[in-house]
């Protein structure tokens, strides 16, 4: 595998050895990494955390006396925990917006990233930048050198990119693939929205609960105690709880540790996290607002490909990914099998039950006049309204809901402190 002497920002060109530790020959005072091309080793070195200034691929005697370097690509691509994100999904959609931008104002596309990258970008963003600019330049498309520097571009952006290549319409489809993120992103901060008000109420409940139960609950009954025979049932209830909470809290953390652990390893499974998301879909409600933000998903993506000129399949196995259902994922997987064999897309969507009745006659209609794309973007706007809708009448039921099973709570807390108070003033009356 090649081997490239690079310097950086933070550590500039101090010596270091072929190992990458300090000190070494004068041969070896440099800074190594192997990767299979230049491009990626910019990016294992934005992976790393590090900002490139200079990368130059070591050939001949030089590579040879350089010897073996300490890391190599696999080790970190491998390595989740190296990796430092680049841009989020709105600095994505900002800057696949700019560059539309340029490109539809005339300049060509190496000094449209010149540009970008010298308008207050991060460190990491700037050695991204000088990835796919030296990939144009060395003759690649924009679209492989995305491909090859990977996240944070999707297979969705992309597929975008190289369809508007291929169709000479790239600032068309960029400032195409730019509303997709900017409404995906729209929507992502809805739902977060939507779960932070009742989140919270319940936090500050149950911190109140476990406050009077494990606190205030027992200096009450040390009150009490020894003037009443028996307790009421509730108090006694609350004594139990408060007593299994004082002795036996690190069972309690390690329980819900165990829990959450026990759950993530069951949803990272294929067919525990589709069972889930199939009774997801069931519940009232919750199950609604779901399926309606994928399916306006569904529709506004698979427009946005259709229209960008790739070929159904692809576009559908594209979409297939931003449906965050195994289930409606399954679905497709179905949908893509019936279209490949020659059926039409609206059959299998029909028979599988999670699609609404109105996508269904939209995309066979669109399917039987040839406007299959103009059809769903123009149906994507209904479907995000009804969205909108789903999640302002999930977080209008939410808390309230909420608040009566705390209140609940709350109140049989109450009464385990009142009840033995009554029954000691009963008994002195």
């Amino acid at each position: 595998m090649p081997t490239f002497r690079y310097t950086t920002l933070a550590r500039g060109n101090g010596p270091i050895s072929a190992g990458g530790g300090p000190g070494g020959s004068a041969a070896a005072a440099m800074q190594l990494v192997e990767a299979p091309d230049r491009a990626a080793a910019i990016r294992l070195l934005v992976q790393r955390g590090e900002t490139p200034t200079r990368v130059e691929e070591l050939t001949g005697d030089a590579a040879e006396t350089a010897g073996p370097v300490g890391e190599g690509l696999d080790t970190a691509v491998s390595g989740s925990g190296l990796f430092k994100r680049v841009m989020s999904k709105g600095e994505m959609a900002g800057f696949i917006r700019e560059l539309a931008t340029a490109v539809q104002a005339g300049l060509p596309l190496v000094p449209a990233l010149r540009t970008l990258a010298r308008q207050g970008r991060t460190a990491p963003q700037k050695a991204m930048l000088a990835s796919l600019i030296e990939g144009v330049e060395t003759g690649q498309t924009l679209s492989d050198s995305m491909k090859r520097f990977g996240r944070p571009f999707t297979d969705l952006v992309v597929n975008l990119v190289y369809a508007g290549e291929q169709a000479g319409r790239l600032g068309e489809v960029l400032a195409q693939a730019a509303k997709l993120l900017d409404r995906d992103v729209k929507l992502r901060r809805s739902l977060v929205g939507a779960l932070t008000y009742p989140a919270i109420i319940f936090l500050a409940v149950s911190i109140a609960v476990i406050v009077v139960v494990t606190v205030i609950v027992p200096r009450v009954m040390q009150a009490v105690s020894g003037q009443l025979l028996v307790m009421p049932l509730p108090t006694r209830v609350v004594q139990a709880v408060a007593a299994f909470f004082g002795s036996y809290w690190w069972l309690v953390i390690g329980g819900a540790a165990a829990a959450a652990f026990i759950w993530t390893r069951l949803y990272s499974q294929p067919g525990p996290r589709l069972a889930i998301d199939r009774f997801t879909l069931r519940i009232p409600v919750l199950g609604a607002m779901v399926r309606d933000v994928a399916v306006a998903r569904f529709t506004r993506t698979f427009g946005t490909l259709a229209a960008a000129g790739l070929p159904v399949l692809q576009a559908l196995r594209i979409t297939r990914g931003t449906l965050g259902n195994k289930a409606m994922e399954a679905a497709i997987d179905e949908v893509c099998d019936r279209v490949g064999s020659g059926q039409t897309i609206s059959e299998p969507m029909e028979r599988s039950g999670y699609f609404p009745p109105l996508l269904v006659q939209i995309t066979n209609l669109g399917e039987r006049t040839g406007k299959l794309d103009e059809m769903l973007l123009q149906a994507a706007d209904a479907f995000e309204e009804k969205t909108e809708s789903s999640i302002k009448l999930f977080t209008s039921i939410l808390p309230p809901i909420l608040i009566v099973v705390l209140a609940g709570v709350v109140g049989f807390v109450v009464l385990s402190i009142i009840l033995p108070l009554l029954s000691l003033q009963e008994s002195i009356g």
